[in-house]
């Protein structure tokens, strides 16, 4: 149903008021058969979507995978096949490579991140920095990376961040307040320093997320908290230096960029 909501919504915004009018000048509604074709190496993901973009436009279409989402491919490699009368398809194209290069997208630079901690007891999150109303598909791009997802949003638990903390003026209190409050969730903290970890170390809460913190006191700060909190680190994460942030002994680094500037990946349908 999420699927169909996400197809009918992206379609929708395509073909307003008028639907596609180029198309409609075409006179042989013929049989084709198209093929999706990636032109370049990534991992592949939404095929899913794709598919119901295609079928949204006429259900007659057959849609046949020549891969699976999560699977890493080679430039050139066709993803799909597709046939189906020449308008249906034609009508559907770019809202399905739309999806198909936004989600693969996530997928691959979250790929490239979690290799570069390979070997290391460390994994790769995901935040909320997303795209707003497409979230569900791009953490599932994580996911198919081989990231993990964080909190899908407010509600899902506590995470008391600097601003919080700005605000309220005592981040002791604060986390206090949030462990009587708690109602089954699970709490985060986050500290810029050592100071503020200092202020909060013992009392009973799940995480602490060190924010911005340089290698060296990250790592003595992963030395205090391991035996009581899992540990997560955030913040000018790069492909350069996750690896010796992982090597701190963090058991979680959170990315922004996986998902709020994933490049897009370049997939076209040749007929």
């Amino acid at each position: 149903m999420i699927i169909q909501n996400l197809v009918k919504q992206a379609m929708s915004e395509d073909l307003r008021p008028f639907g596609d009018v180029t198309t409609k000048l075409i006179k042989n509604d013929k049989i084709i058969k198209a093929k999706i074709i990636s032109n370049e190496n990534c991992v592949v993901a939404g095929l899913s979507l794709v598919k119901a973009t295609f079928k949204y436009s006429d259900k007659k279409i057959n849609f046949k995978t020549k891969t699976k989402d999560g699977a890493k491919i080679k430039k050139g490699k066709v993803i799909a096949v597709i046939h189906g009368r020449a308008k249906g398809i034609l009508k559907s194209e770019r809202v399905a490579l739309n999806f198909l290069s936004l989600i693969s997208g996530v997928a691959t630079i979250t790929r490239k991140f979690v290799d570069k901690v390979k070997g290391k007891k460390c994994k790769i999150c995901c935040t909320r920095k997303t795209v707003p109303n497409l979230r569900l598909i791009q953490k599932y791009g994580v996911k198919l990376g081989g990231g993990l997802n964080h909190r899908f949003n407010l509600s899902d638990e506590i995470l008391i961040k600097d601003n919080h903390i700005a605000i309220d003026g005592n981040i002791q209190k604060l986390v206090k307040r949030a462990i009587k409050n708690r109602k089954g969730k699970k709490i985060t903290v986050e500290v810029d320093n050592l100071k503020q970890l200092e202020k909060i170390i013992g009392l009973k809460f799940n995480r602490i997320l060190f924010d911005n913190m340089n290698t060296k006191n990250l790592r003595k700060g992963v030395k205090l908290s391991n035996k009581l909190y899992e540990t997560e680190a955030s913040g000018g994460v790069t492909l350069k230096n996750v690896r010796k942030i992982a090597s701190t002994g963090v058991k979680r680094i959170s990315i922004g960029k996986i998902t709020h500037s994933a490049p897009a990946i370049d997939f076209k349908l040749n007929l």
